[in-house]
């Protein structure tokens, strides 16, 4: 027989899960401390972000800069492949959310991931420099760490649409307006920029920063974590994917693959042959 009372074992069901980010009882929501009627009407969606994933309010400073990185990477059309997703499921007959997490799920390393990485680039540079390298040494044993563990790409930079990414002008500008005003350091804005000038100097040509790049220096100059990069991105990208699904079901259409049906795929598989004899089921 259990000597529990009843009390230790409502306890133990409460403490089943802790969470440092929501309180919530009959008639009462607090999110870190703070009551939801508070913050409603008070502090923008960013900000809201910020609470929730770091537990405090940024300042608005932060979080106007937060709020222009989520604004960049909404969209970039159905050539990417979690709208171009979105849409197909949309015609198969599934609802929004439906269309959006079959998007979503889709937005990993390759496709979506490049922020997180780029972030965490960053910070092995930060690293280098506070160990005493020069910033110049830092980010070609970085790059060098980079390519001997994860390949020759360089997550964010290069871009295989934009010569230069429309994107990411706009975004160092407002990182380094936000330096002046002490509102973030502007070293990993240095620290990308010096990584922009070691891929010129090795490959001969400009690799611009694209807006992976941009972004990962916004968060990691507001100090979010290289994860939560990925995740920020998730948010942001999750509007434009609604929107295109919410397109594609206004304007109809059933069962649409990647291509038009007129078009058919390479074959190259076994010439077509019969099924040999052998092998029929008597």
């Amino acid at each position: 027989m259990s000597d529990k009372t009843a009390n230790d074992v409502e306890q133990e069901v409460s403490d089943w899960w802790q969470s440092s980010i929501i309180e919530m009882k009959p008639g009462e929501i607090h999110y870190s401390g703070y009551a939801i009627e508070d913050l409603i009407g008070n502090i923008s969606f960013p900000a809201m972000i910020w609470l929730m994933t770091r537990g405090d309010l940024p300042s608005p400073s932060q979080a106007k800069l937060l709020e222009a990185a989520l604004v960049s990477a909404v969209d970039h059309g159905p050539q990417a492949p979690s709208i171009a997703i979105a849409r197909m499921a949309a015609t198969c007959g599934v609802g929004l959310n439906n269309a959006m997490a079959s998007a979503v799920n889709v937005l990993g390393d390759v496709h979506g991931g490049a922020g997180e990485q780029a972030v965490a680039l960053y910070h092995d540079i930060a690293h280098r420099i506070e160990a005493g390298t020069p910033i110049e040494q830092a980010v070609s044993d970085a790059l060098d760490h980079q390519i001997a563990e994860h390949g020759k790409h360089i997550p964010g930079f290069g871009h295989r649409f934009h010569p230069t990414d429309p994107r990411a002008p706009r975004l160092l500008g407002l990182v380094a307006d936000a330096a002046k005003d002490g509102v973030v350091s502007g070293v990993f804005g240095q620290i990308a920029q010096e990584v922009e000038k070691a891929l010129e100097a090795r490959k001969g040509k400009k690799i611009p920063m694209n807006i992976d790049g941009a972004t990962a220096v916004i968060y990691a100059e507001l100090g979010f974590d290289a994860p939560l990069a990925r995740g920020l991105f998730c948010l942001s990208r999750s509007v434009g994917i609604l929107a295109h699904a919410w397109e594609q079901t206004q304007q109809g259409g059933r069962n649409k693959g990647p291509i038009p049906r007129r078009m058919i795929w390479t074959y190259s598989g076994r010439e077509h042959r019969s099924v040999p004899d052998d092998k029929i089921d008597e």
